[in-house]
């Protein structure tokens, strides 16, 4: 089983994160921008592409959710920076096949694990609405993964998705967030196996989990495909 990658001068600290939700507070209406969990599931959706998606497209998205300019005399240069070091770390473990820490919410023992996700599952989604060659994909080895993740969403959020739903259908859910957290990260480099794939064609074993870090500030509020800032 692979070690978990050795941590990079691009990593962000605790520090760093909540530096990183601050600024995401900052952008003033009416632009919606994305908080720090959904951010971390869209990059991951956006690095997932066949082809590398230009900072200049998906960085529209992360400042407000539909790709409308931020309103004039704001500085994103502070914010930009953060997020380009976690784009950076996400690629790195996604290329390597290595673990990574999403950042989701830290639950009470009786929640449950799914809800832990469904931020972070919202940003992907919201990658795949926007850079869609993922979903486009006719590989069969996509549909798996991607029920895995979409399971979190209300049956009837996933409109015309009778196969995704027989699929989440068959699944068993997670017994913990520990085991929602590790299928949700298997299922990230599953998808990678296919949009970039590696020049080795022996079979990939899953990751070794190592523990992981809450997001600051207790979570963001989650639901449906698109998240919005309230």
């Amino acid at each position: 089983m692979p070690a978990p990658a050795p941590e990079s001068s691009t990593a962000l600290t605790d520090a760093d994160l909540a530096a990183l939700e601050r600024w995401l507070d900052r952008i003033p209406a009416p632009a919606e921008p994305l908080d720090v969990m959904m951010l971390d599931g869209f990059l991951c959706g956006v690095l997932l592409q066949p082809k590398a998606v230009p900072e200049a497209q998906w960085w529209r998205h992360v400042v407000d959710v539909d790709g409308r300019s931020i309103p004039l005399g704001f500085d994103d240069e502070p914010l930009r920076a953060l997020v380009r070091r976690r784009h950076a770390e996400l690629d790195a473990a996604i290329r390597e096949r290595q673990w990574f820490d999403p950042w989701v919410f830290e639950l009470d023992d009786e929640d449950d694990p799914l809800e832990a996700v469904m931020p972070w599952v919202a940003g992907f989604a919201t990658a795949m609405e926007f850079f869609p060659a993922l979903m486009r994909s006719d590989s069969p080895e996509v549909a798996e993964p991607l029920a895995v993740l979409y399971r979190s969403f209300d049956p009837e959020d996933l409109e015309d998705a009778d196969e995704l739903l027989a699929l989440i259908e068959e699944l068993e859910p997670p017994a913990d967030l520990a085991e929602a957290v590790e299928a949700l990260v298997n299922s990230v480099l599953l998808l990678a196996d296919v949009t970039r794939p590696l020049p080795s064609t022996k079979p990939r074993r899953a990751p070794s989990p190592r523990p992981r870090r809450a997001a600051p500030g207790g979570g963001a509020s989650g639901g449906g495909t698109r998240g919005r800032r309230h």
